[in-house]
């Protein structure tokens, strides 16, 4: 079936897109090289971000920096791969690496603070009882290019004022149009947008202020507002004048930066990308082509509580406003900095694979890696690490993640989602514990932003905007009243879960006119319970991560699908509607012989490589082989590969490393050969080559710090039978594997 099809083999257009660190001594050879190292491995596009580290001699936006940009963009076209240009050396973006404000300062961010001294050049704007409001340039920085240009170092450039349209045309002359003269025979090709990041109104490095900006103070008193009552800012009271502060900043913030840039991009046959300051930042969405956010810094992890906070709202905010705007993509900038326990280079595969799936099940449908590091060499490997990519540990088999995000993409890309629940919010502020039980009932909405309450109408208490219809809404009952607004005990979960699964996510929706739930276990525990789906016809079992269909055997009873679901920790499946034929044609759900796993010995340690070996010895019987395929559960730190015979066996990237052996045993002694590689230490990272280059770089690890074979438990959805079990069975009580089996999913 078409598809399956498209699910196994998705388009390159779904790709990953990371940002690439050009961060070292750049060389036209080396470019190439790389680019054609991350096409080699699954990744078809990437972010051309200039970034801290880059050699001192290329100046930004110079003729050198031009140079080696027009090298990468000329290659990645002719690699059939896909670019987006950063907008900024570094970030926030809006200032051009401080070339905005270094020949006209009067453009540099500026803001309001309560003082008990007016300075010269303040403008006054009131007096208050406890002080004066004025108005002074922030002092707010960004982080620079170049070594001794960071965060709070002596020439870390100045910011520009965003909310200022000469300061706004300024940034665009230098950068934009700059790269379009240089490479406007790409634009609309291999060149497909510009990346914003985070732009900030009053800088990095500010504080006891709120944004302003030249002739605010004007706009303000024009809409009412008594500029007196604005020191309540500096005390976290609010009032109606607060309320029209942050009213006018945010239309001011989308008119003058993001809704210029927009149109600019558009005119030039691209889109904007990128993302906003905040997480729940929802209403500025509408000037990205893509919508996007940044999950960062391990705000979220899974060893937190992933519905807590404005960060967890993040993936619905892109997800959902680009679904208002009848936009096809939502973005992420995901995993930069989300270093477990203080160690820069702790961040592991099943980490990856959790966030991975936290973003999908939500609606993100384009990745954007954080990131690929062009060198690591010295301090550059401290810079926001870890790289994600070619100097992972999982480089050699990095086409299971690029194939994953792939094919997560374009799951979610051009789907009808079942939301019925409408969620009324504004900006920053997207209601996390409202939403908290629509996740753990796994009840599908939708947000609904201020700026739309005026195009939605009520008819017979639902509310209807753009043609959608929702039969519930949540949230200020006062804004709808006529609306149906009932308790969320009483609204229709997408799927039933007996017993309910409170860490279950479910995304239900409508693909190419086939039914669809993607589910993902967001806990640290097995799930295990009784699924029940609203349909009415055979089901497809799919294994997002291998790749692999199964048929999914389900009771038919009045209130739909009934079947059992076993989800593992980090475990995600897809399950569609098919029609009987296409059923017929799938495999079955496959059998497995759960072994128990050898004593392995330790037969060789590679510390330049992060290896350690062993190698064990394992018996089976003919008959054994003859009951079910065999399964290997192995405990273990990262990533696990497996050799039986001399023939491999699977890599696994978090444990249990599970490796099912159709095939690959013979009855009698089989020869296992387990190789295990340790995620990166930041101290092991020699800073003695100055090698620029992931070939070149020297990586060494310390010992692993616990024993690698301590038993587990191992808990599946399908059958896993012990070797006691099968070798009791009676012939014809259990079903052989056949051709038609597939292995089980490693997860």
């Amino acid at each position: 079936m078409k598809f399956l099809d498209q699910l196994q083999n998705p388009p390159r257009e779904f790709t990953a897109i990371p940002f690439w660190f050009l961060n070292g001594d750049l060389t036209a050879e080396e470019l190439r090289r790389q680019l054609a190292d991350f096409a080699a491995h699954g990744i078809y596009g990437v972010v051309l971000h200039p970034r801290m580290g880059l050699s001192p001699d290329i100046t930004y936006l110079g003729e050198r920096y031009f140079a080696h940009i027009r090298t990468a963009v000329q290659t990645a076209a002719a690699l059939d791969m896909k670019i987006v240009l950063y907008d900024e050396g570094m970030y926030p973006s809006g200032s051009a690496s401080g070339l905005v404000v270094k020949d006209h300062p009067e453009l540099a961010s500026e803001g309001i603070t309560l003082t008990q001294t007016v300075l010269p050049g303040d403008e006054l704007l009131a007096q208050a009882e406890n002080g004066a409001l004025v108005v002074r340039k922030s002092g707010g920085t960004m982080r620079g290019l170049h070594w001794d240009e960071d965060d709070g170092e002596k020439n870390a450039p100045k910011t520009a004022d965003i909310l200022n349209p000469a300061a706004v045309s300024r940034f665009i002359e230098l950068t934009h149009e700059a790269y379009y003269r240089e490479l406007k025979e790409y634009f609309g090709a291999a060149i497909i947008g510009f990346f914003t990041d985070e732009p900030s109104i009053l800088g990095r490095n500010v504080s006891g202020m709120f944004p302003w900006t030249h002739g605010f103070a004007e706009i303000f008193r024009r809409a009412g507002g008594n500029a007196a009552n604005l020191t309540a800012l500096f005390d976290g009271r609010e009032n109606d004048d607060t309320r029209l502060y942050h009213k006018l900043l945010l239309q001011r913030e989308g008119e003058v930066y993001y809704g210029t840039l927009s149109r600019w991009c558009k005119a030039h046959g691209i889109g904007l990308m990128g993302h906003p300051h905040q997480s729940d930042d929802i209403e500025v969405e509408k000037y990205f082509a893509v919508p996007g956010q940044d999950l960062v810094l391990r705000w979220l992890a899974p060893e937190k509580d992933g519905l807590a906070g404005i960060d967890s709202t993040m993936a619905k905010c892109s997800a959902d406003a680009a679904r208002l705007m009848g936009r096809r993509r939502n973005a992420n900038e995901c995993f930069g900095a989300c270093n477990k326990n203080d160690n820069p280079w702790q961040l592991s595969g099943g980490d990856i694979k959790w966030y991975t799936d936290w973003l999908a099940v939500r609606g993100v449908n384009l990745f954007i890696p954080h990131a690929f590091y062009y060198s690591i060499r010295g301090k550059r490997r401290d810079e926001r690490p870890p790289d994600v990519g070619p100097h992972s540990i999982w480089w050699a088999h990095y086409d299971a993640w690029s194939t994953y995000w792939r094919r997560l993409s374009w799951l979610m890309t051009d789907i009808d989602l079942h939301a019925e629940t409408a969620v009324l919010c504004r900006n920053r502020d997207l209601c996390p514990d409202t939403v908290r039980p629509l996740f753990e009932r796994q009840i599908g909405f939708q947000y609904i932003p201020e700026s739309y309450f005026p195009a939605c109408t009520v008819e017979d208490g639902a509310l209807w905007l753009h043609g959608h219809r929702y039969t519930a809404v949540l949230g200020d009952k006062a804004l709808f009243p006529d609306a149906a607004h009932p308790e969320v005990s009483a609204l229709e979960p997408d799927c039933r879960c007996d017993p309910p699964q409170p860490m279950l996510r479910c995304a239900y929706f409508n693909k190419e006119g086939r039914a669809c739930w993607l589910l993902v276990n967001e806990g640290n525990t097995p799930i295990k319970t009784r699924l029940t789906l609203p349909v009415d016809a055979p089901l497809c079992r799919y294994d997002l991560w291998n790749g692999q269909p199964c048929t999914c055997p389900a009771e038919r009873t009045a209130k739909g699908a009934c079947l059992p679901l076993e989800l593992p920790a980090r475990g995600s499946l897809l399950l569609f509607t098919c029609t009987a034929r296409e059923s017929e044609a799938l495999p079955l759900p496959p059998t497995y012989l759960s072994l128990a796993a050898p004593a392995f010995s330790l037969a060789d340690e590679d510390a330049a490589h992060l290896t350690k070996t062993y190698r064990a010895t394992l018996q089976i019987t003919a008959t054994e082989l003859q009951t079910a395929t065999p399964l290997l559960t192995l405990p273990g730190q990262e990533m696990a590969e497996l050799t039986v015979n001399g023939q491999p066996a699977g890599v696994s990237f978090w444990p249990p490393h599970k490796f099912p052996l159709a095939g690959l045993l013979t009855p009698g002694e089989n020869a296992l050969t387990l190789t295990l590689t340790q995620l990166f230490s930041r101290s092991r990272i020699t800073s003695t080559r100055t090698a620029e280059t992931a070939w070149e770089m020297m990586v060494a690890r310390a010992t692993p710090s616990t024993p690698i074979l301590n038993r587990s438990t191992n808990t599946r959805s399908s059958t896993v039978l012990t070797r006691a079990q099968a070798t009791s069975s009676k012939n014809g009580r259990l079903e052989s594997p056949t051709a038609r089996n597939i292995p089980e999913p490693i997860l």
